[in-house]
């Protein structure tokens, strides 16, 4: 039996606004959805409608002027039940239609599905009661001769106003991906032979020049060439502070320019630029699927021609040991059962979840590529956090600068700056930064020679300088007694001092780190608390990596791990029995993201680390991870409680439908109160679902 199948014919009727991947300014899926949102709801009021005259007629004893009018007349009673017929008939061509549709596809492939329960029953109820107008010498007893096209027409209006409700809903729950597409600006300011014209962004181009003013969104992916400004990229990061942007900066469409002008050069076409990426990925998490929903679709296999037995089972019980009317009892028992048995709840209860669960992380910067990573992240034990760029800003800044000569940090600082100025060093490029923030004009320097592993070397102004580490210090023979306490202490604390010696006599020590982000010490408690074990694993010498354990908390570390031992480390943690997460950054992390059982890259990071992830942190924030751990356990938690529902709905339900409560209390259900139940049954996941929206989870 086609399980997989079985479950496409089920989503594509009961729910037929699936995303599906166009690009971020093919609004094809929302007008979709809410056409199709349009047609149910018209179903439902032309079922509505006619519903109202044929319940009348139906019971005409409760309304005394239908009474007076239809039981003193047999042949206005006979046709007024005839008119009723081809009224609840058109109902089920208009308004019931897609039922037989679903029931047609899924009996080509040999399956019974949801549409399969909901057609026959209503089909039943409408050809005994045409039996029972035309042809009611069939009966043994006259008053089995009664018509039922009530059932039909309310039970197809239930039931497409919750097909209704659960359009509706999932538009609700892709709310991040429209959100997102909403962003994009519909119009660019280009420059074109020296002129500016505004033009759509369908015509933009790359290389083209677009001008950007404050308060204007940025129409497209670029680098700015020509001005700067505070620009709001919360759409993409979830950062609320606007982030500082000049010459040679990247920005990125959809984002709002805050403060100044600019004019920025375009990098990417529209369908390559980072929102449409993030629309893509949301698209594809919100259309996948959780293993969980492999167990549903089995069930679900089985569930549907087995409630047809019960139904047929049902029926004989009903016929032979069964009050008088017999007839009608097992009637009324068999639609009811396949009426209530509508697996509807149980087919939304995975997708309502994963979709609005999903859209939560999009609108925190967290993109979940699978419903099968969503899962796994929620049994995680351990988190393995790689250092450089993930716990650290990812580049080396200068910390501290100490003098215990005449000379001011200041004029240590000016000469360390100019004889790196040479230096392509990153602890070179680290103090060069500092100077420049502090407007610090840098000095001729003569005779430069960097000096491989040692340090560099040069005159400035006459003085012979030396710059570098405690070797460059031996081999020139200058002694660093006084310096040997402050190096060691930075050393400690996870910096790289480097000595500053002037015409053969030690002058300073100028301390470099790659330092903590402000927020990991706060989000690695987070995980903690959350139960979960943080390693962290980097290339960094036992001392140093030790010292930046001990700032942000983590007491197990792994040190002096290769680029290419990274993905065995993670190996022997699994092979221990953990559920582990790799965080990283980059191109070196890929190989451990792709062997974790939940890859997380962060998005500051490589394009090769975020395509090997199931999970992105556009922020480069650890508070992500916190995010997503949570979401992922929120969403699960969703699910677990809506198949429950749904399968405690089913269980109790069916047996009721059945009539097991007749013998004691004289109950028995009727198709209209198990369409309605039905129909709660699908609200109820649906509002479950819903809930996640209200979500709190940490953001930077």
């Amino acid at each position: 039996m086609n399980v997989g199948h079985a479950t496409h014919i089920h989503e594509n009727h009961c729910t037929e606004s699936d995303l599906h991947p166009d690009g971020p300014n093919d609004l094809h899926e929302e007008t979709e959805e809410e056409a199709e949102y349009r047609q149910l709801m018209k179903k439902w009021w032309f079922a509505a409608i006619i519903s109202v005259p044929i319940v009348l007629v139906s019971y005409p004893t409760v309304f005394p002027g239908i009474r007076d009018w239809l039981l003193t007349d047999d042949q206005r009673l006979w046709w007024s039940r005839l008119f009723m017929g081809l009224l609840a008939l058109l109902v089920m061509i208009f308004s019931g239609g897609q039922f037989f549709l679903g029931m047609w596809e899924g009996l080509k492939n040999r399956l019974a599905n949801m549409h399969t329960l909901i057609a026959t029953g209503i089909s039943a109820a409408w050809l005994y009661s045409f039996t029972a107008l035309f042809f009611p010498g069939l009966f043994p007893k006259s008053e089995m001769a009664e018509v039922y096209y009530d059932v039909t027409t309310v039970v197809t209006a239930l039931v497409v106003l919750g097909m209704a409700m659960e359009v509706k809903a999932k538009g609700r729950s892709s709310e991040a991906i429209k959100k997102l597409i909403g962003l994009q600006p519909k119009t660019a300011n280009v420059l074109r032979d020296g002129k500016e014209m505004k033009v759509s962004i369908e015509e933009v181009r790359i290389g083209d020049l677009v001008v950007v003013r404050p308060g204007e969104k940025i129409a497209i992916d670029g680098i700015i060439v020509e001005g700067n400004s505070a620009i709001d990229e919360s759409m993409l990061t979830g950062e609320s502070m606007p982030v500082e942007k000049a010459a040679g900066s990247e920005v990125f469409g959809g984002t709002l320019n805050k403060t100044g002008s600019f004019t920025f050069k375009v990098t990417k076409e529209q369908q390559e630029s980072a929102l449409a990426n993030i629309v893509e990925m949301v698209k594809q998490a919100q259309g996948s699927r959780v293993p969980v929903q492999k167990i549903v679709d089995q069930v679900s296999a089985y569930f549907t021609p087995g409630v047809m037995i019960a139904a047929i089972l049902g029926y004989i019980v009903w016929f032979n040991f069964g009050p008088q009317p017999s007839w009608i009892y097992a009637l009324i028992v068999a639609v009811t059962t396949v009426i209530i048995a509508c697996p509807c709840a149980l087919g939304m209860a995975t997708p309502m979840s994963l979709t609005t669960g999903v859209g939560k992380g999009a609108e925190h910067g967290i993109l979940i590529r699978s419903g099968e990573a969503l899962q796994i992240a929620e049994k995680l034990q351990t988190i393995v956090l790689d250092k450089t760029g993930t716990i650290t800003e990812g580049k080396p800044s200068l910390t501290d600068v100490v003098s215990l000569g005449g000379d001011r940090e200041e004029t240590l600082l000016q000469i360390a700056a100019s004889i790196e100025q040479g230096s392509e060093h990153p602890l070179a490029s680290a103090i060069l930064e500092k100077a420049g923030e502090m407007q610090i004009p840098l000095l001729k320097v003569k005779g430069f020679n960097a000096i491989p592993g040692h340090g560099v070397e040069g005159i400035i102004e006459g003085k012979r300088v030396f710059f570098g580490n405690r070797k460059l210090m031996k081999k020139e023979n200058i002694p660093l007694t006084e310096f040997n306490r402050f190096a060691t202490t930075m050393a400690d604390q996870g910096k790289t001092p480097m000595f500053l010696a002037i015409d053969g006599k030690a002058a300073g020590v100028i301390a470099v780190a790659d330092t903590v982000k402000e927020d990991s010490a706060e989000a690695i408690r987070e995980l903690q608390k959350l139960g979960l074990e943080v390693v962290m694993m980097t290339g960094d010498n036992e001392r140093t990596a030790r010292a930046i354990a001990t700032q942000v908390g983590i007491e197990r570390v792994l040190a002096d791990v290769l680029p290419q031992d990274k993905s065995e480390n993670v190996r022997k943690l699994q092979i221990s029995g953990s559920k582990v997460a790799m965080v990283g950054d980059g191109i070196n992390d890929a190989p451990a993201l792709t062997q974790a059982d939940v890859g997380i890259a962060i998005g500051t990071g490589t394009d090769v680390a975020i395509e090997a992830s199931d999970i992105t942190l556009i922020s480069g924030s650890l508070k992500g991870v916190v995010s997503a751990i949570k979401i992922s356990r929120a969403t699960m938690r969703n699910i677990y409680q809506n198949l429950f529902g749904a399968f405690i709905y089913n269980t109790i339900g069916i047996p009721i439908a059945l009539g097991v409560l007749y013998p004691f209390t004289g109950i028995l259900l009727s198709p209209l109160l198990a369409a309605s139940a039905m129909a709660f049954s699908s609200v109820t996941v649906v509002l479950n679902a819903n809930r996640l929206k209200r979500l709190q989870v940490i953001n930077r």
